[in-house]
């Protein structure tokens, strides 16, 4: 795929070659290019992009890159050997500077440096107690002074109070204390100066803000040398105003540094100031050629140290900042997000296009120039190695060894335009005309994708751009719309552009492939797509809602286990709290041999739940769930579970009741799989079941409900797979209740039938009232769930039902009373047992689909001795299954069929199952 990130371009046939495309920034990621093979002329900014070239495939992304890339057209190859020098640079944040104590740390960190250092600061950043910045401060007090609010002498009192209270608190009673208030007062006389005469004119301009809001980094950068030279360092001042000499970039945004004058300020500065071993540089403030004091725009002070480190050929930078390095991801909405040890500049660039916290584009250029790595490290957290930033990397035999994916980031809130029109196909000048006007308009554009047939093109602008871009539009191609050649201009709202960043995936094969496969089973729909020939960096566009959830999706699937999914419980009882236990004995060993990481987020009964963030103590969770507990609310326990950080969700129906049951349409519409041994959608109304199952067909969401027959034995995949395989079912038939099975292989030893009843009932092989079992009602589930998966479309009541519950015995009010007066009914079952016994048969209660015919019934009946279903024993299930393939001898399946320890591994198979979908290895 070819990539492009502008709208003008240039005439691609006058190109020598790929690199000389740079300065239109007609081929993206295209830089890293320069740096390892040298720079080709670039080709003039009047030539524009031929809309006769038409590739198969036209997808392209948007301002990759700097918009005015002066610097590097003077990047040196990496043939040419650069020799460094034993200066390093370190650059100190805001937050660094932020109070009397952390400047103390910075200065004593810098003191027991060995080789010469330049230290490079900005101004007094916010901390907990004051969350004002200096920098805020100034820029406030400029605006108030032009709006003639007498205020901002308030603002400025405010400065003078901060500064010289931290210098008494560094400084103490010395010379130096008197030095550094001296210089304060006379700056501060001369703002107010300044700041009164913009008052008087109600107006500011460019010259007059940049002097006065570089003083924050002037104040700052004296207080520090003070302070070193009070602790007897040998150490220099520099006003970087004295060395650095820049001009303003065309969209006047930037600086370029003009590298030859300002490398000989520093030599004259240098003979002036002799050499020191520790240098302390004012950050952000520099001059233009006029000798006007300036500022080096955003990041200037990461951009001071970069242009200082190159200037004097260091050997490394370090920025040091308040977070530990730069993240795989925002742990805002990721919390899992790994610190990156490195990235590579392209990389830097990328992410921080993206809004990551990195490196600005521009703050790299002088450090790639010369090769100089640049460290981000954390002040607070020193132990951290932080993040290093390099051309490390740029070998593809190198990264085929390393991680192939680097990081994810957002732009949120985009709108999305499309154009679309057959009159637009093979049109030369439609893509010109788009994207001139949109230019015009002051629109940048995000993100572009064509699709091969030019039938449509779409991009992504800014939420607030959207309007604006469809206006033009509609303007520029007013008599296309009237003619039919473009048939619709309109605007996609609510979308977010997703990126995934990456040098690796050059060497790599399907990590595309991947990313989609993981958005897929996150059940997020892709809009536009968008990956550079360079594969340094793969966009996607997205539904703002699904934002959060993509970014956790593709994260995890890149770092984390390959399959990590967050489970809800619903019903903690004696099936629920069975499987927890299984869960906490597995789960080690699923993480560590198959990379599943099943992590219990939540538990709810019928009247309370318990939510965790990072997981349920599976320890603890029985005290947890007692004590921390809140009421339930089945839609707020889905809301919960389909927001949650962990893309995959499961919620595992452990009851027996209709409350959770209708609740999975919704939940499987917030991409939550289900997994269930609860029989009540699977036999419930017929609508709801189809519509559960046609979202188990549209989406990647899946519905496992293997339990809900023969709790852990294969019955509902064995049946499935049959089907699927294109095998004809003809009946099934089984002992489908392991109460049922115990009854009537135990019946036949003498005792009467209640005897029975009551010995399986003492046994917990019963419900608390056996009228649930003997009526057959659960067995007619079965067999309507078994039904429906033969093809069999039933209802409930479609099922009819011989009852063991005797007539007179079914409307009686209590368990007692029933057991209390069953044996008076004896005599009828003895009767069923002697003719059966007579005829060398058993007695067996049995559910049959009887697909041939398309009915299915649960009954009483006789089989011979010598029939697999009279070899039961205890509370064994059996089903046969009489198929086209299995006719002259059916398949059996045959195995325990009740009891929470095999229900709940069947349901625990499920969610294995799931994993292996969504994944897992098998």
């Amino acid at each position: 795929m070819l990539v492009s990130s502008v709208v003008g371009g240039v005439n691609l046939s006058q190109c020598k070659s790929k690199k000389s495309l740079l300065h239109q920034g007609v081929v993206s990621n295209s830089i890293p290019l320069l740096a390892r093979n040298g720079y080709t002329k670039c080709v003039k900014k009047s030539q524009k992009v031929s809309d006769s070239i038409r590739p198969s495939s036209f997808v392209f992304t948007s301002k990759q890159q700097p918009k005015n890339l002066k610097a590097a057209t003077e990047v040196i190859p990496t043939s040419t050997q650069i020799v460094h020098t034993e200066w390093r640079i370190n650059k100190f944040g805001g937050t660094c500077m932020s109070t009397a104590d952390r400047i103390r740390a910075a200065a004593e960190l810098m003191l027991k440096e060995k080789g010469p250092n330049c230290v490079v600061l900005s101004a007094m950043g916010s901390h907990p107690t004051s969350r004002v910045k200096v920098t805020d401060l100034i820029l406030n007090m400029i605006k108030k002074a032009s709006l003639q609010d007498a205020n901002f002498l308030i603002n400025l009192a405010e400065l003078q109070e901060k500064h010289v209270d931290t210098a008494k608190q560094l400084l103490g009673p010395t010379p130096e204390l008197t030095k550094f208030v001296s210089l304060l007062m006379d700056d501060i006389s001369n703002l107010k100066a300044m700041l009164q005469a913009m008052s008087i004119a109600g107006m500011s301009n460019e010259s007059f803000s940049d002097f006065v809001v570089g003083h924050g980094e002037l104040w700052s950068a004296r207080l520090f040398y003070l302070l070193c030279k009070q602790q007897g360092a040998d150490v220099a001042f520099m006003d970087t105003r004295d060395v650095l000499v820049v001009t303003p970039t065309s969209d006047g945004t930037s600086v370029d540094l003009n590298e030859e004058v300002s490398k000989k300020k520093l030599q004259e500065w240098t003979e002036l100031n002799g050499k020191r071993k520790l240098i302390v540089a004012t950050g952000f403030i520099a001059k233009n050629t006029l000798g006007q004091a300036t500022t080096l725009r955003r990041n200037g002070s990461d951009f001071s140290a970069t242009i200082l480190g190159a200037l004097f050929r260091s050997q490394h930078i370090t920025i040091w900042t308040d977070v530990d390095g730069v993240f795989s991801a925002d742990p805002r909405k990721v919390p899992e997000a790994v610190c990156l040890p490195s990235l590579t500049y392209h990389e830097a660039w990328e992410l921080s296009y993206f809004g990551a916290n990195v490196l600005h584009p521009r703050t790299t250029l002088p450090a790639m120039k010369y090769q100089i790595p640049i460290t981000i490290r954390n002040f607070f957290n020193q132990e951290a190695p932080g993040t290093r930033v390099s051309d490390v990397g740029s070998d593809a035999d190198y990264y085929r060894s390393k991680v192939t994916v680097k990081g994810f980031a957002t732009i949120d809130d985009v709108t999305l335009i499309s154009v679309e029109g057959t009159g637009m196909v093979g049109v030369p000048g439609i893509a010109s005309s788009i994207f001139s006007a949109v230019r015009d308009a002051g629109v940048n554009v995000i993100m572009i994708s064509q699709a091969s047939s030019e039938q449509s093109i779409c991009f992504a602008v800014n939420k607030h751009d959207g309007d604006v871009a469809v206006q033009v539009l509609e303007e520029k191609f007013a008599s296309s719309i009237a003619a039919g050649r473009v048939s619709a201009i309109e605007a996609i709202r609510h979308c977010c552009v997703l990126a995934a960043v990456g040098q690796g995936m050059v060497a790599h094969k399907g990590v595309a492939a991947t990313m989609m496969s993981a958005l897929a089973k996150a059940n997020v729909n892709i809009k536009a797509i968008a990956q550079g020939s360079s594969e340094y960096n793969i966009t996607v566009l997205i539904d703002q809602a699904d934002s959060e959830r993509s970014l956790q999706a593709v994260h995890s699937r890149f770092y984390l286990s390959d399959v990590p999914i967050g489970v809800g419980i619903v019903g903690p009882g004696l099936i629920g709290g069975t499987l927890i236990r299984q869960l906490k004995e597995q789960r080690e060993q699923l993480k560590r041999e198959f990379n599943i990481d099943l992590r219990l987020l939540g538990i709810a009964s019928s009247k309370k739940m318990l939510l965790c963030e990072t997981g349920v103590n599976l320890d603890t969770w029985k005290e947890d769930f007692e004590t921390n507990s809140v009421p339930c609310d089945l839609e707020k326990f889905g809301e919960y579970l389909a927001n949650h950080y962990i893309p995959n969700r499961a919620i595992v129906d452990c009851t027996a009741s209709d409350a959770p049951a209708q609740k999975y349409a919704s939940w499987m519409e917030k991409g939550i799989h289900i997994v269930t041994p609860n029989k009540k959608m699977g036999s419930g109304p017929l609508d709801q079941y189809r519509a559960v199952r046609k979202l188990q067909r549209e989406g990647y969401i899946h519905f496992f409900y293997e339990g809900t027959v023969g709790a852990g034995l294969p019955v509902l995949g064995t049946l499935k797979h049959l089907v699927e395989t294109g095998d004809k079912i003809i009946k099934v038939e089984g002992i489908l209740s392991g109460t049922l099975s115990y009854i009537f292989n135990t019946f036949g030893d003498g005792r009467p039938f209640s005897e029975i009843v009551k010995d399986a009932k003492a046994k917990g092989y019963t419900e608390p009232d056996p009228r649930d079992d003997l009526n057959g009602t659960d067995v007619a589930r079965k067999v309507c769930i078994l039904a429906r998966e033969s093809g069999l479309m039933l209802e409930l009541n479609d099922v009819p039902v011989q009852s063991l519950v005797p007539e007179p015995l079914r409307a009686v009010a209590s368990a007692d009373e029933y057991m209390k007066r069953i044996p008076d009914f004896d005599a009828e079952m003895d009767k069923k047992l002697k003719e059966a016994d007579a005829a060398g048969e058993c007695l067996r209660f049995v559910g049959v689909v009887d697909v041939s015919n398309g009915k299915g019934s649960v009954e009483l009946r006789r089989y011979p001795k010598s029939h697999p279903f009279a070899q039961l024993q205890g509370s064994d299930n059996i089903l046969s299954f009489t198929t086209q393939r299995y006719f002259k001898q059916p398949l059996i399946i045959r195995g325990p069929g009740a009891g929470a320890d095999v229900t709940a591994a069947g349901v625990f198979s499920d969610l294995l199952r799931l994993a292996a979908y969504l994944g897992a290895p098998s």
